[in-house]
């Protein structure tokens, strides 16, 4: 592949990796039962439980500043992103929309220094050449991904951390696999990858 980031850290949107599948079946109210929701900066299990099933974006940066050898909370960087314009809450309806591209970028540069750039019309076989400038991409693509063999219905609305690319393959960290193969370093074929990629996201360098 052009670019080789074999050392970066996977994070799951959820602080137990292992409940994709609970949250798929029940919503957010699975995630209530996470024993481990307090490591993600959370002041209640149901802020935690409110936030997990939006934070895909969250994860991926939390991936590319461990990469560094950083390490935040999820729900902090969702809180700080969110003070940006990244997210807005409704908080008559408790929903929360985002992750909303352009004040993310502001928010990673002045927060972290990170070279950000939002892309859109980004071809799939394009994407070593795009790693080639920036290490990482984050995708927008359907969250079925994580069942490649399937057909999605739709493209877009889940974020993945693209971590390399060459002619043939791409390589990802998707946030909400439901396994050890659809989580970390997962590697498809382009146009398999591209049945689900939007053509757009947030490429990213340090």
């Amino acid at each position: 592949m052009s670019v080789q980031r074999d050392k970066v850290p996977y994070f799951s949107q959820w602080e137990t990796p292992e409940m994709t599948l609970s949250v798929l079946a029940e919503g957010s109210a699975a995630l209530l039962r996470d024993p481990l929701w307090r490591q993600s900066g959370a002041e209640t299990v149901e802020d935690y439980a409110r936030w997990a099933v939006n934070v895909c974006g969250m994860a991926c940066l939390k991936m590319i500043l461990a990469a560094r050898g950083e390490l935040h909370p999820t729900l902090a960087l969702a809180r700080a992103c969110t003070s940006y314009g990244g997210y807005v809450v409704n908080e008559l309806d408790a929903s929360i929309k985002g992750l909303i591209y352009a004040p993310f970028v502001t928010y990673v540069r002045e927060r972290f220094g990170l070279l950000a750039e939002t892309m859109t019309g980004v071809a799939t076989d394009s994407m070593p050449g795009v790693l080639a400038e920036r290490p990482f991409f984050i995708a927008s693509v359907n969250s079925g991904i994580r069942w490649p063999e399937r057909e999605p219905q739709s493209k877009g609305g889940h974020l993945v951390l693209v971590t390399a690319a060459s002619a043939e393959v791409i390589r990802f960290h998707n946030p909400s696999g439901h396994d050890a193969a659809s989580q970390a370093d997962v590697t498809l074929p382009l146009a398999v990858f591209d049945r689900f990629f939007a053509n757009r996201g947030i490429a990213i360098g340090f």
